[in-house]
């Protein structure tokens, strides 16, 4: 999004702008643009961007959180889009939060034919979650995603539990229990998943950082109740894939067991 700022009332004030280096407008084609913006694009104080087919040159650079990336001129922006003296979005700002719903109704009644929206709303409209059926979308690629992820930790331990039949015979041999086999393949299965999943979170900790160090204004977020389902998968996985093999080789008689190849 591209915001028009209108010029001499901008020279008199810095519209709460916090600048990171350069300075406000001084030509009609000059620009300012976020810290994000100017890291993801690798834009410096005094180069030019391509804008709206025509080259700006860069201003200032200032602090992100001003409801854009970019800001060029109101009168610049209303030349090329040929909306001259036309608005085509107002912003009305309540004392209090509280009265969105109220001070809508209201401005509705008066403005019946045109569109209120609170800006939370607006805002959400600007996101991916509103491209048609992209959050089924979503939900499918998450579910085969934990699907496969589910039976690569099952079928990982049950291979590594398969191909250890002979040491269970040995055991099995000094006079060893089912039930202690049992306990000491899932006490190892469940240690290994434990670590696993510490490893596994703090890889998505460190890519995390990488990812936002290289693209700044991408959205990423590690959430608890998500971190708690990769978890319990990644055990149940381990000890659903663990416990069917141990139990198996359990049940062999200690002479097959050692004799298993």
């Amino acid at each position: 999004m591209i915001y028009g700022i209108d010029l001499p009332s901008f020279n008199q004030v810095t519209g709460g702008f916090v600048y990171h280096s350069g300075g406000p407008f001084a030509n009609p084609y000059d620009v300012l643009v976020d810290d994000w913006y100017a890291k993801a694009n690798h834009v410096k104080v005094g180069q030019t961007v391509s804008l709206l087919n025509h080259e700006f040159h860069v201003a200032g650079i200032v602090e992100h959180g001003k409801g854009s990336r970019i800001f060029i001129p109101l009168e610049t922006a209303e030349d090329l889009s040929g909306a001259r003296d036309k608005a085509s979005i107002f912003f009305v700002k309540c004392t209090d939060p509280a009265y969105t719903s109220q001070v809508a109704a209201a401005i509705h009644q008066l403005l019946p034919t045109h569109q209120i929206t609170s800006v939370k709303e607006y805002m959400s409209l600007m996101t991916s979650n509103n491209i048609p059926g992209f959050d089924a979308f979503v939900n499918a690629m998450i579910a085969i995603a934990l699907g496969i992820g589910f039976l690569v930790i099952f079928l990982s331990m049950y291979t590594t539990i398969t191909e250890r039949t002979r040491e269970i015979g040995i055991l099995k041999s000094l006079g060893a229990s089912k039930g202690y086999i049992i306990n000491i393949i899932l006490r190892e299965a469940t240690l290994l998943a434990l670590i696993g999943i510490g490893l596994g979170w703090l890889g998505a900790i460190l890519g995390r950082k990488a990812f936002l160090g290289t693209f700044p204004t991408l959205s990423i977020d590690l959430t608890v109740g998500w971190a708690l389902r990769a978890a319990l998968l990644a055990l149940a996985g381990s000890v659903l894939g663990a416990f069917y093999p141990s139990l198996r080789a359990a049940q062999l008689d200690p002479v097959d067991a050692l004799a298993y190849e």
